[in-house]
């Protein structure tokens, strides 16, 4: 017995150890150092001005947005699971941050930060990480398409200088609209259109060139040198805030829990999508689902504590730094640093960015996240993808990102259980060997596919319903899938038949169903446990033996 706990706490330690650093994260670092150094400052220059708009679009700041970039930037490269993933603050987390935001208020952010981090934390220890691989693909297209529509519609007030009052970006979009007033809305408009152009002609030059920095530092220098009354980003701290732990009462954690919850559930499922699409781009290793949870979740903390946003993997900037040549989590951690020492040495002039300049970039950013081509493969695969795929976008918009996906989780599910049902079947065949008499008073049923909750009635109608017949066999070998529901249904049926003096043999459970035929009760509504048998030619001699002796005879 202590030999045998000692095992056990040694696995145990085992498995913590394996969600920590370790110095095998480096060991290709030799060879790749000068790759993920020029990939590290390649991704920190994309992810500057994608940080400063996604601070300000959340309603946080773009202070808040650089912070999380720097501290959850590096923290998660660190305890991370995936050798390349930049993380950072994403489109998803600033749809479902603007709500909670623009309800509680900012001092609020910090709470739902530890608070998410925690419970990320705790599903990586708990080795939550593989559940997201039950996601199906038109679900994530479905929510990524619905993400883009919201992104691009935050965007609409701080493109055209006005405010709306709604909650839901479609409704605060159309009230800007109307809310909008010349000369500001023209000066806008204009800086976003300067953006946009840059951006598209950027990617005409070459895939890595900074095409939104670029754009940005034009649309700053136009704005300055002609003296457009339009709003800036501000006055930003020379360096990063001091941490600090918040302070919180019952009252404040009630009304938090629900939406820490929910940023929780969206950087699990973005940070581990973004982190197995990662781990395809190059061969750069795999990915440890359980440690990408545990990082993510301290980054979220530690962003929090320093005055930022829930962090996420981010696929866009991961790419980036993949294509320029990152190989370790060295590039991830570089970009980082890069964006620490922009604050501390350029923050008066990114102080000068004009807001409408960061809305032209996350529009663009966006537009850029609809791939048409997936978009028509999902449309004409199947009407039940198609169908998952636009429920999901369309509550997404309309509802919530979160409600989203359980909405489409549910539909896919029951698309799922009915396509696996129909492959489920019941059907008679003849007995084999030379036909002899009274052959015509024993029926041969084989069950093949899934028989279920969804599929056991239906399928075992056809059984209940024979006239003329003294015994009847039950293939039941070739039976992929049996749960209660479906052996329950087959006890009721052997039951049914019995009472009406119809024998029933059962040839070939599967060993993986025979614990639950014999829990449930199959095996004991059998008349006799002579009555199950291996193989289906004794199962034959049987039923021709019992109709020659006549009924009664077991």
């Amino acid at each position: 017995m202590p030999a045998r706990t000692g095992r056990a706490r040694g696995r145990r330690g085992a498995g913590i150890l394996s969600l920590l650093p370790s110095a095998a994260d480096y060991r290709a670092l030799p060879r790749t150092w000068r790759g993920d150094l020029l990939a590290g400052v390649t991704a920190g220059i994309v992810a500057l001005p994608l940080a400063l708009a996604f601070g300000v679009s959340s309603g946080a700041g773009a202070e808040s947005g650089l912070i999380t970039a720097i501290i959850a930037g590096v923290v998660a490269a660190v305890f991370g699971g995936s050798n390349v993933q930049v993380s950072g603050p994403t489109g998803a987390m600033v749809v479902v941050l603007a709500p909670i935001i623009a309800a509680h208020g900012r001092g609020a952010l910090a709470l739902v930060c530890l608070f998410a981090g925690l419970i990320v934390l705790a599903a990586g220890v708990l080795r939550l990480g593989r559940t997201v691989s039950y996601i199906p693909w038109p679900v994530i297209e479905g929510f990524t398409l619905g993400i883009a529509v919201i992104i691009f519609l935050q965007q609409v007030p701080t493109a055209t200088g006005s405010h709306g009052h709604s909650t839901n970006a479609a409704v605060a979009a159309v009230e800007t609209l109307r809310a909008a007033q010349w000369p500001k809305l023209g000066w806008s408009l204009l800086l976003v259109a300067i953006v946009v152009v840059v951006m598209l002609l950027s990617l005409r030059i070459h895939p890595r060139f900074p095409g939104s920095l670029v754009a940005i530092a034009i649309a700053a220098v136009v704005a300055a040198v002609s003296g457009m009354p339009v709003d800036t980003i501000g006055r930003l701290p020379p360096g990063l805030p001091a941490p600090v732990l918040p302070s919180f009462d019952l009252a404040t954690v009630s009304a938090l829990i629900g939406p820490a919850v929910a940023v929780a559930a969206l950087a699990a499922i973005e940070s581990l999508l973004s982190a197995r699409v990662a781990a395809t781009l190059a061969d750069t290793g795999p990915y440890d689902a359980d440690r990408e949870l545990v990082g993510q979740g301290l980054a979220s903390v530690a962003a929090g504590l320093f005055g930022g946003m829930p962090a996420t993997g981010a696929i866009a900037r991961t790419a980036v730094g993949v294509r320029a040549g990152a190989r370790t989590r060295v590039a991830a951690i570089v970009h980082g640093v890069l964006l620490l020492l922009i604050v501390l040495v350029g923050s008066a002039v990114v102080s000068r960015i004009p807001l409408a300049a960061l809305a032209g970039v996350l529009m663009v950013t966006a537009c850029r996240m609809i791939a048409p081509r997936t978009v028509r493969t999902i449309l004409r695969a199947s009407r039940s993808d198609a169908v998952v795929f636009c429920l999901t976008a369309i509550v997404t918009v309309s509802v919530d990102l979160i409600y989203a996906v359980l909405i489409g989780l549910l539909v896919a599910g029951f698309f799922a259980l009915r396509q696996m049902a129909r492959t489920s079947g019941v059907h008679r065949e003849e007995l084999p060997g030379a036909a002899q008499p009274g052959d015509e008073r024993i029926a041969v049923f084989r069950l093949e596919g899934a028989l279920f909750f969804g599929a056991a009635e239906r399928t075992l109608e056809r059984v209940a319903g024979l006239r003329d017949v003294e015994v009847v066999i039950l293939r039941m070998s070739q039976l992929q899938l049996l749960d209660a529901t479906g052996a329950q249904v087959i006890t009721e049926l052997i039951a049914s038949l019995e009472r009406r003096g119809i024998t029933v043999l059962v040839k070939g459970i599967r060993p993986d169903h025979r614990g639950i035929a014999e829990r449930v009760g199959v095996i004991a509504s059998l008349r006799h446990r002579n009555h199950l048998f291996e193989d289906l030619g004794s199962a034959v001699a049987h039923a021709r033996s019992h109709v020659v002796r006549g009924p009664g005879v077991l």
